[in-house]
């Protein structure tokens, strides 16, 4: 007796039913569909903001800037009369001096004592340098109030620390608010040691991102640290210090808060406007007085051409002379 194996033959596979291929086409589709669109569906609610309280701001402030704007009135349209009205007005020009003096005043040693202190602690042999970083930061993490409520004693004429220093030289009490640049010495003061801190360690991450094979060739051949700092550390760090010198410029030209406090609040900037920066100015015309809105809305769209001026300028320059 033999035994036989039959072996069957596959049928042949039926076709995909008409609602099966449509949900398999639907599927690729919203495939595709979800790999191109869903990034601008994650960053969708950034542009929705910025457009809300950025963009819309600034256009509606540009058409204010139009205008014979009364807060409280009718609105006419009169051109670019509230620009033209720029160029006559003193009291404009006082607060872009006040404005540029503080910013040469605070920035520029600001950017060299970060640039300083990154490096120091950019140092291998320095201990306890999660310490020092904290506490290089913890000014920046003050309230302002509380800042100028120090400085403000601090530079107080009868009894404040600097005026009893002073004293020590044969120096008569300084009146730091009664004066141009004594009062643009108090406040830049103040905004160096707020935001000193604060450059330092945005300095500070760029040194460490400087591969360190480059020190150690440089160690090879002989190079002293200063030349290390000056042929390795300084190229490599342009980027890092273009933005910080951008940024240093932003917050330069949009200064308010501090010499606002160290005035006690007097939005003029002392008695004879000796401190009055454009941010307050603007404030002045479009807040304050409410008459003169779309011209304080000028001043703000001045100051926003000052910042874009003045930022180029400065990345133009330090691009240039770290060739």
């Amino acid at each position: 007796m033999s035994l036989s194996a039959t072996t069957a033959r596959p049928s042949p596979a039926a076709p995909p039913s008409p609602d099966v291929d449509r949900r398999r086409r639907r599927g690729r589709l919203l495939n595709r569909l979800d790999v191109k669109y869903s990034p601008y569906l994650y960053i969708a609610p950034f542009f929705l903001i910025f457009g809300i309280f950025g963009l819309y701001p600034m256009l509606r402030t540009a058409w204010m800037s139009l205008h014979d704007w009364d807060m409280i009135g009718e609105h006419t349209f009169i051109g670019f009369d509230n620009y033209t009205r720029l160029f006559s007005d003193e009291y404009f020009w006082n607060a872009l001096v006040n404005t540029f003096g503080i910013f040469a005043l605070s920035t520029i040693p600001q950017l060299l004592l970060a640039l300083f202190l990154a490096n120091l602690l950019n140092r291998s042999l320095l201990r306890a340098k999660t310490f020092f970083r904290m506490a290089i930061f913890m000014p920046n993490v003050v309230s302002v109030a509380a800042v100028a409520i120090v400085f403000g004693m601090l530079f107080q004429r009868e009894f404040g620390l600097f005026n009893w220093l002073l004293s020590f030289v044969g120096v008569d009490p300084v009146d730091w608010d009664g004066h141009r640049w004594s009062s643009w010495t108090a406040i830049s003061s103040m905004v160096n040691w707020r935001w000193t801190g604060y450059n330092t360690l945005i300095l500070l991450a760029g040194m460490q991102a400087i591969p360190k094979d480059l020190y150690e060739a440089a160690e090879i051949d002989g190079a002293s640290p200063w030349r290390q700092f000056w042929q390795i550390t300084l190229p490599m760090l342009k980027p890092t210090f273009i933005f910080v010198v951008i940024l240093s410029t932003i917050g330069g030209m949009q200064l308010f808060t501090e010499p606002l406090l160290f005035g006690n609040g007097n939005i003029i900037g002392g008695n004879q406007r000796e401190f009055q920066t454009l941010a307050m100015y603007m404030y002045e015309m479009g807040i304050v007085n409410l008459n003169t809105a779309g011209y304080g809305a000028a001043v703000a769209w001045a100051i926003f051409m000052i910042i874009i001026v003045v930022s180029l300028f400065n990345f133009l320059l330090v691009r240039r002379s770290a060739k």
